[in-house]
C-alpha cells in the first residue's frame, strides 16, 4: 500500500499535539522527526525538568524564539496565539492551548492517567505511549474516548502498536495465527571464540552456548540447555509483561504461562519454537502472546525491539516456495514465522497521530477487552508497611515479580501491578502470593476507580459472549 494515499484527501490541515513526558527518550525521537513532516506540529510540551527540555529542543534545531516557557494558563494561551510552542512543568496547563491529540509518555500511572482523562473528556484524542497507564486504566480510557467521540490509541513506534498492526494484517489475510509476540529489549550476543554472551553492557561466561547454536531434534531440551547456559543474565523485564498486557487487551491473544516462556531462540527457529507441544514446540495451546530472548552472533542483525507472528501453514507448496525465498518455516513445514525486526519509537508515531485526528482511526484495537491482567507476586515475604517502589529503566516494582494472568485465572480482587506501584502494604503478603487490592493501604483512588470501571464494562468476550479468539478445534487462537 502507498501510505501517501492514506492522507491524500485530508487537505492542508496541521495536526497539533501536546506531549507529556516531553524530556524522555521516546519523546525526543518524536520531536526530532516532527519538523520533517508537513502538517504536524507540537503545541504544548510538558516535562518536570523544563530547562533540560528547552536545551534538548535547541539541540534538535528548534528556534529559541519559538519556545515559550510558561507558568500560567494565560501564558500558554498567549504562546499558542503567537504560534509558539509552550513549555510547561505541570499537566494542568496543557488544556490552556488548542491542540488535537495528547501523546502521553510520562510512564507515570497516576499522572499519565490524569492527563489522558482530562484530554478525552475535553474532546481531544489520546495516543498512549505509557504502557503503565494503559495496563491499569486503558479499558476505562477507551470508554471515555467512546463517550466523547474521540480516539484513544496505542502509538506506532512502540512494540504494542507495531505488534497489533502485524497481527491485524495477518488476520486480514486469513492466516491461521498460533502465537504472537516480541523479543526482549536486548539481544543475547554470543562470542563463540571467547565463550561469552553479552546482553547490553553485561558480559558473562557461557562456554556451553556455542555447542547449542543449532536447534536439536528435541526443541524443548535445547531451549532448556540454553536457558541454563545464560542463567547469570536477567530474564523477563517488567516492561515486557506490561507491553504484552496491552497487546492482549487489544487482540485477545493471551499468555500461555503467567511468567511467559522467554525461550532463548534464533530468528530462524521461531516457527519451530512457537509450535504446539504435540508438534515439538513450547505451546500448550494456540493463541499465545509471548516474549523471546533473541540469540545471535556479533555480525548478525539485531531483533531487539522486533515483533512476530507464528502461523500454521496452509498449502504446502506455497510455503515451500516461501521457504526457498528465505522465509522462516518450521522444519516439518507446519508453521511459519513472519516478523518485523525493529521498532523506531517516536519516528513512527506521526502515523498514529495523523490517523487518529484526520480519520478518527486508532492504531490499536477497536474493541479492547479484559483478556489478561498485569499483576504481581511477592518475591519474598513482605511485611505490612512495605512501600512498593517503582523505578529503573524498566519500571520494576520493588520485591514484586510481574506476571500476566489470563482472564479466567485473574481473581476479582487482584491489584494491577502499576496500581500497586508506590503503594504501601496494609498487611503482610507471603512470598509467591498475588498482591490484592485489600493489601494496598493507599492506592491511588482515581486509578483504582479506572481499573474497576474498565474491567466491569469491558469484561472478556469469553464472558460476554461477543466475538473473540477461542481455543476452538479450528485453533486459530486461544
Amino acid at each position: 500500500m502507498n501510505l501517501h494515499h492514506l492522507f491524500a484527501d485530508t487537505g492542508n490541515r496541521t495536526v497539533r499535539y501536546a506531549l507529556s513526558g516531553a524530556g524522555g527518550g521516546f519523546a525526543r525521537t518524536l520531536l526530532a522527526q516532527t519538523p520533517r513532516i508537513p502538517g504536524l506540529a507540537p503545541a504544548v510540551l510538558c516535562d518536570r525538568d523544563v530547562p533540560r527540555l528547552h536545551a534538548m529542543l535547541l539541540e534538535l534545531g528548534y528556534s529559541a524564539s519559538d519556545l515559550d516557557v510558561c507558568t500560567t494558563a494565560d501564558e500558554v494561551a498567549a504562546a499558542a496565539q503567537a504560534g509558539h510552542i509552550a513549555l510547561v512543568q505541570g499537566g494542568s496547563l496543557l488544556s490552556a492551548a488548542p491542540w488535537d491529540i495528547l501523546v502521553e509518555a510520562t510512564g507515570s500511572p497516576a499522572d499519565g492517567y490524569a492527563m489522558a482523562r482530562e484530554a478525552l473528556t475535553d474532546g481531544r484524542h489520546v495516543a498512549m505511549v505509557s504502557k503503565e497507564v494503559d495496563s491499569v486504566a486503558g479499558l476505562h480510557l477507551a470508554d471515555l474516548a467512546k463517550d466523547n467521540g474521540v480516539v484513544y490509541t496505542t502509538a506506532d513506534g512502540d512494540q504494542p502498536a507495531n505488534l497489533i498492526g502485524l497481527v491485524t494484517w495477518a488476520e486480514l489475510l486469513g492466516l491461521d495465527i498460533v502465537a504472537i509476540g516480541k523479543s526482549s529489549e536486548y539481544d543475547l550476543v554470543l562470542d563463540p571464540d571467547r565463550g561469552t554472551v553479552t546482553q547490553l553492557d553485561t558480559t558473562v561466561p557461557a562456554p556451553e552456548l556455542a555447542a547449542l547454536l543449532a536447534l536439536g531434534d528435541d526443541v524443548r531440551a535445547t531451549l532448556a540447555a540454553r536457558a541454563a547456559a545464560v542463567s547469570a543474565l536477567p530474564v523477563g523485564a517488567t516492561a515486557d509483561y506490561c507491553e504484552m498486557a496491552v497487546v492482549a487487551t487489544n487482540t485477545g491473544f493471551r499468555p500461555d504461562v503467567e511468567r511467559l516462556h522467554y525461550p532463548v531462540a534464533r530468528i530462524a527457529e521461531l516457527a519451530d519454537v512457537y509450535a504446539l507441544r504435540e508438534d515439538g514446540g513450547l505451546l500448550h495451546r494456540a493463541g499465545a502472546v509471548d516474549v523471546f530472548s533473541a540469540l545471535r552472533l556479533p555480525d548478525e542483525a539485531s531483533f531487539a525491539g522486533g515483533v512476530f507472528v507464528v502461523v500454521r501453514t496452509g498449502d504446502p507448496a506455497t510455503w515451500e516456495t516461501l521457504r526457498g525465498k528465505g522465509h522462516v518455516v518450521s522444519r516439518d513445514g507446519r508453521y511459519a514465522a513472519i516478523y518485523l525486526p525493529y521498532h523506531l519509537m517516536g519516528v513512527e508515531t506521526p502515523v498514529s497521530l495523523l490517523s487518529a485526528v484526520l480519520h478518527h482511526r486508532p492504531s490499536g484495537g477497536t474493541d479492547p477487552r479484559a483478556h489478561a491482567a498485569l499483576a504481581g507476586r511477592a518475591q519474598q515475604d513482605l511485611p505490612a508497611g512495605t512501600v512498593l517502589h517503582m523505578g529503573g529503566h524498566h519500571h520494576d516494582v520493588t520485591d514484586v515479580q510481574a506476571v500476566l494472568l489470563r482472564d479466567e485465572d485473574t481473581p476479582a480482587d487482584v491489584a494491577p501491578l502499576y496500581l500497586a506501584a508506590h503503594s504501601t502494604l496494609a498487611r503482610p503478603v507471603a512470598a509467591g502470593e498475588l498482591i490484592r487490592l485489600a493489601d494496598l493501604a493507599d492506592a491511588d483512588e482515581n486509578l483504582l476507580e479506572a481499573w474497576t470501571l474498565g474491567r466491569a464494562s469491558r469484561a472478556s468476550a469469553r464472558v460476554t459472549g461477543t466475538a473473540d479468539h477461542t481455543d476452538s478445534a479450528a485453533g486459530r487462537v486461544g
